[in-house]
């Protein structure tokens, strides 16, 4: 039955998609035709303008009239439109309009491409403005040269700059017009300014020659010449060709006004050719490849993968907001009276009803300092009899100051109501998060790409886990299983273990375990570790693919325009969930905090997402390099107003209820949120429904880590050294430090290789065993002693 539903949803959102627009050949004739038309009616109406303009505004005045008669060659029509455009418009440059609407139906007629049209428009109405401004500067009142808009504008611009101001601008116009659209340089003015030069030099030489060669006396020496070099025989052609250029004067007539022309015609060209539009050879492929096979799918492997249903979730019976008329006026009353007893008036007060708490916003009278009201937070307490009231002075964005009661009969936010809200079913961010309701009532959704990371804190039974299976079931509603893995890791051992079901589907896991939700803390440093490595990996690939964002990559790769056989491949987001995070401290330290905070300062680009639940907000467990890097954090309700700063920076979730009621901040307002709660049953339907559905044949592998206590003091073989043997064991001498690290920050290898080389280094006697997290005492002082010690297990 379920998959039924979902089938005729589909078939629902194809019978609701959006109308095409696209005209059909009969429609493009009529409506060309009409701009085709309608563009030559402009321009006689213009033209008649010029000489009926005058006659006609009389006409204009009794428009409707039938009797009123208007000596435009179009009629009354020709005289309204000549004056609208012309005289009430940009004057005699609207004749440009014409030949635009003219153009916009030879366009559509031809089926021409829009693009081109759209620019001829956009300059067109551009070059309108500048002619009807320039025009307007010589033009009178009423003048139809500029039309009232050239006018105007003159008159604006002349009021505040001045005439030499409104010439220079309009110049700076013209100069920025010529250089966006037609690509005009300095470069390009000053040649032109030297073909110029030359093109009037040359042919005022050329005047020269024609004057005076035939009366100058100088010349007749000259002309001998010719004459001798007339007389002389055929055989004697070298002194014919010597004295001929001098005579007939060629190389100032050589045609130099044509390689002048034709250096120009190429920038003419440039200027209507779209070049920014080629593609280089990998572009044109991907197209290719697009057309014929489509962009690639990333969910073709589980293409018929359904997601789960709205009905595995609860309904609650108390859900919905219950107006208690006699409650709040017996709440607002009391606010009045205690706020009365200490003078303070109040101007007006309003009630927001929320799931669990009610907002009592009050405005109070002038003169009333608000950290005065801000101290009365016990007293209203006292009067209200409430658990956990909070004041906010001021709510921020509001000139009001707010008070949280709490309400009498708390309703349920079912996991259901957030799921189906329009917020998060329209939602196109890429990991949308329904985490409950507000005060108003709304479903508040977040992007957990955005934030990047989230820190969750609150006591025992709070509501931390439910949190987390918020967070999860929102994700696993929303993401298809190609697009986003789950690295879960829960040291209680029983709150995550529901997410096994969907391990071939959701989950990512290091790939000689067993199970991928993972208990032990030694694994957990692997998969850390491990999880830091897909991370390095991942920026290669964007290096590579030039792209700042995990975004930006895999959109380049949907559009083939990356080439698997280089190792590119469509990256899914990773969303690390850690539960229980100080037992995890409190257990490994430095070994966890350290791959913690580099996932956190550098991950969020390559699309890893941590977020982080805790039970203890000490100092020790959050710690500055965890805030720093967590500003998206929720607080469920604490025991003391230290914990509330340890988490939020700020008081208030000491005030909280509990049962799910958080504060949730991203570094700036805090809002109240009643977490939307799932049940354990309920996340076991989700889990099973995914669970039964095809998978892939094993869960995401992470890269293989290899820690430096997997080292072994074997003896290895002297010929299966690695090539750098000698190299990693000078580093380390040099350095007196023996560390993994070490190596891979000199030698640049990677974490596999590294390791290798310290097995090797200390089988050969060079470097220490393991001891924990300390480096590995290197046993040669020097590097004489280390060439010695080489020599000598050579023999």
């Amino acid at each position: 039955m379920a998959k039924r539903k979902t089938k005729t949803k589909k078939s629902t959102t194809k019978k609701l998609k959006a109308p095409s627009f696209k005209l059909s050949s009969q429609q493009k004739l009529v409506f060309g035709s009409f701009l085709v038309i309608f563009g030559i009616v402009l321009c006689i109406a213009f033209v008649s303008f010029f000489f009926t303009g005058e006659i006609d505004q009389s006409a204009l005045s009794d428009f409707s009239s039938r009797d009123t008669k208007a000596e435009n060659w179009l009629s009354k029509s020709g005289a309204w439109l000549s004056d609208f455009f012309i005289q009430k418009g940009f004057g005699i440059a609207s004749f440009i309009f014409s030949g635009l609407i003219f153009l916009s139906g030879v366009y559509v007629l031809m089926d021409l491409p829009k693009s081109k049209l759209r620019k001829h428009w956009f300059w067109g109405t551009l070059i309108v403005l500048w002619l009807s401004v320039i025009f307007g500067f010589f033009a009178h009142k009423n003048d139809i040269l500029g039309g009232t808009v050239g006018f105007e504008i003159n008159a604006f611009l002349q009021d505040f700059i001045g005439k030499i101001g409104t010439i220079l601008l309009l110049l700076f116009g013209l100069i920025t017009y010529l250089a966006i659209r037609f690509k005009v340089t300095f470069e390009s003015i000053l040649k032109l300014f030297k073909s110029a030069k030359k093109d009037i030099k040359d042919e005022f030489s050329d005047l020269k020659d024609e004057t005076f060669v035939p009366v100058d006396n100088a010349l007749s020496d000259e002309a001998e010449a010719i004459k001798a070099a007339f007389e002389i025989p055929l055989e004697k052609k070298e002194p014919v060709v010597k004295k001929a250029p001098k005579v007939v004067k060629e190389p100032p007539v050589k045609l130099e006004v044509a390689p002048e022309t034709k250096v120009e015609e190429p920038e003419i060209e440039i200027k209507v050719e779209e070049t920014a539009e080629e593609l280089s050879e990998t572009d044109n492929l991907a197209n290719k490849l697009v057309e014929d096979f489509g962009q690639f799918d990333p969910t073709l492997e589980l293409s018929n993968y359904q997601f789960p249903p709205l009905e595995l979730l609860k309904k609650y019976d108390t859900e919905g907001i219950t107006i208690n008329q006699e409650e709040l006026e017996e709440n607002k009353n009391r606010i009045v009276d205690t706020l009365s007893n200490y003078k303070i008036g109040i101007a007006s007060i309003k009630a927001t009803i929320g799931p669990t708490v009610t907002l009592y916003e009050i405005v109070p009278e002038a003169g009333i300092r608000i950290s005065k009201i801000k101290n009365l937070e016990d007293d209203i307490a006292l009067s209200l009899s409430a658990l956990g009231i909070r004041i906010i002075a001021p709510i921020p964005g509001k000139g009001t100051i707010g008070i949280e009661v709490p309400n009498k009969n708390a309703t349920i936010v079912s996991m259901h109501s957030a799921i189906s809200s329009k917020k998060f079913q329209s939602s196109k961010m890429q990991l949308p998060i329904a985490l409950g309701k507000t005060i108003s009532n709304e479903t508040f959704v977040v992007d957990l790409a955005k934030m990047p990371h989230l820190l969750m804190a609150g006591a025992t039974g709070q509501g931390k886990s439910v949190g987390l299976n918020a967070v999860l079931t929102s994700l696993l509603y929303k993401k298809h299983p190609a697009e986003v893995k789950f690295i879960l890791v829960d040291p209680k051992k029983v709150e995550l273990t529901l997410y096994n079901h969907i391990e071939r589907h959701y989950l990512a896991k290091l790939p000689d375990s067993e199970e991928a939700i993972i208990t032990d803390n030694t694994k957990v440093i692997n998969t850390l570790n491990s999880l830091c490595i897909e991370m390095d990996n991942r920026y290669e690939l964007l290096k590579n693919a030039m792209c700042r964002n995990i975004a930006e990559y895999n959109a380049k790769f949907k559009a083939r325009k990356l080439n698997p056989n280089d190792g590119h491949q469509f990256l899914p987001y990773i969303v690390l969930v850690v539960d229980e995070f100080a037992d995890l401290i409190m257990t490994a330290g430095k070994e966890v905090e350290t791959p913690i905070a580099r996932l956190a300062q550098l991950a969020r680009a390559i699309g890893i997402h941590l977020i982080i639940a805790t039970q203890r907000p000490s100092v020790n467990v959050i710690t500055g390099i965890i805030k720093a890097n967590f500003p998206a954090r929720i607080a469920f309700r604490v025991t003391s107003k230290i914990d509330s700063r340890t988490i939020l920076d700020g008081s208030g979730a000491d005030q909280l209820i509990g049962r799910g009621d958080m504060l949730y901040t991203q570094g700036n307002d805090m809002i109240r949120i009643q977490c939307a709660f799932v049940d354990t049953p309920e996340v076991e339907r989700i889990t099973d429904y995914i669970g039964a559905q095809k998978a892939y044949p094993d869960a995401y592998l992470l890269p293989e880590y290899v820690g430096e206590e997997s080292g072994t003091s074997l003896d290895i073989d002297i010929e299966d050294r690695d090539k750098l043997f000698k190299e990693a064991a000078v580093v380390l001498v040099t350095a007196q430090q023996g560390s993994a690290s070490l190596l891979q920050r000199k030698l640049k290898l990677g974490y596999n290789r590294a390791g290798r080389l310290i097995d090797q280094l200390e089988s050969a006697g060079i470097v220490g065993p393991f001891e924990g997290s300390k480096a590995r005492q290197v046993l040669i002082p020097d590097l004489v002693a280390l060439d010695a010690h080489l020599e000598n297990e050579k023999l």
